[in-house]
């Protein structure tokens, strides 16, 4: 019995493709690749370097900004005083926010109703009050409680503090911060838990591994790859938050900035133009830090780690001068 036809082609032979009859040409010597033009992109690109030239252009030589009180200003100790409370409530916030974040995003992983429900109140109530708001009521708590107490809870007391001394105004300003900090990180690092696969959990749990452990060894340096970028970026809006600890008479780098421009009124754009300098320095550096913790933690995930600027750089020049040799040779 012979097998089903269609077309006139069997259907349990093999389909054979084969070259059109008649001789194939040589193969040519090889031919140069050219790229393909796109003049619209370099359009563009001429348009975003005439407008960026003239912002700069403006920017240097327009006289309202004074670049001369501003070299003046720059590195003037008021105002390296307050850079450097500025770097003291940020790190001391960073801490803090980051460690509570942690507990707080455990405590909504948690299987304990109780904590589940005190951490996601917690989070839900200092994502919506303003950090203003915060930082005003902390500043005035003394009204509400002169005194803090350690000892029975509903019972006597053992040591008592006063608050206005306890609460100074740096304190008052980390607190206030890292309070709310803590509860975006605490959002941050429970969405970094939860992209760690499943089964690293599981194993985890099949080998008898205590759970602390897991989470210390195993699940949070994975997580780590999704937290630092976030994390990161919520850094940095900490540190331009801190310009509102002027507001409780912490003379920061903005409240120093402030206090000068009040005091020297014609000097407000260049003192505007220093705070503006040290804080792109400041956010430059932590995204540099950035850069190289999520290349530390990226070794695990990719195949090759991607190059430093500076490597592709040298890389860039390396190919300039192979080129240049190439078509220079005789």
């Amino acid at each position: 019995m012979r097998s089903a036809e269609v077309a006139g082609v069997s259907l349990t032979e093999p389909l054979l493709l084969s070259a059109p009859p008649g001789r194939a040409d040589p193969p040519g010597p090889a031919e140069r690749v050219l790229p393909l033009r796109r003049p619209g992109r370099w359009a563009a690109a001429v348009v975003v370097l005439v407008l960026a030239s003239q912002a700069a252009h403006g920017l240097i030589t327009n006289p309202f900004y004074q670049w001369d009180r501003f070299a003046y200003w720059f590195l003037r100790p008021v105002v390296l005083d307050g850079l450097l409370i500025t770097l003291q409530v940020t790190a001391y916030s960073a801490v803090l926010g980051l460690a509570g974040g942690v507990l707080l995003a455990l405590g909504r992983l948690s299987g304990n109703a109780v904590l589940r429900s005190v951490s996601w109140t917690y989070v839900w109530l200092f994502r919506s009050v303003p950090l203003i708001v915060v930082l005003i009521f902390l500043y005035n708590l003394s009204a509400l409680y002169p005194t803090l107490s350690i000892g029975v809870p509903f019972g006597p007391a053992f040591v008592t503090f006063d608050e206005s001394r306890l609460a100074t105004d740096i304190v008052v300003a980390v607190v206030g911060l890292g309070m709310c900090e803590a509860a975006y990180a605490a959002e941050v690092v429970r969405a970094g838990v939860l992209s760690v696969d499943q089964g690293q959990h599981e194993a985890a749990a099949a080998l008898g591994i205590p759970r602390w452990r897991q989470f210390t060894r195993i699940v949070f340096p994975q997580a780590l790859r999704s937290i630092v970028p976030s994390y990161v970026n919520q850094l940095i809006g900490l540190l331009k938050a801190t310009s509102l600890v002027f507001y409780v008479s912490l003379l920061d780098l903005f409240g120093a900035v402030q206090s000068l421009a009040a005091t020297y009124p014609g000097d407000v754009v260049p003192l505007l133009l220093v705070a503006t300098v040290w804080y792109v320095i400041l956010t430059s550096l932590v995204s540099a830090v950035q850069y190289h913790v999520e290349r530390h933690y990226a070794r695990g995930a990719l195949r090759a780690v991607p190059p430093t600027p500076l490597q592709r750089a040298r890389a860039g020049l390396r190919e300039l001068r192979l080129r240049f040799r190439r078509e220079t040779a005789p």
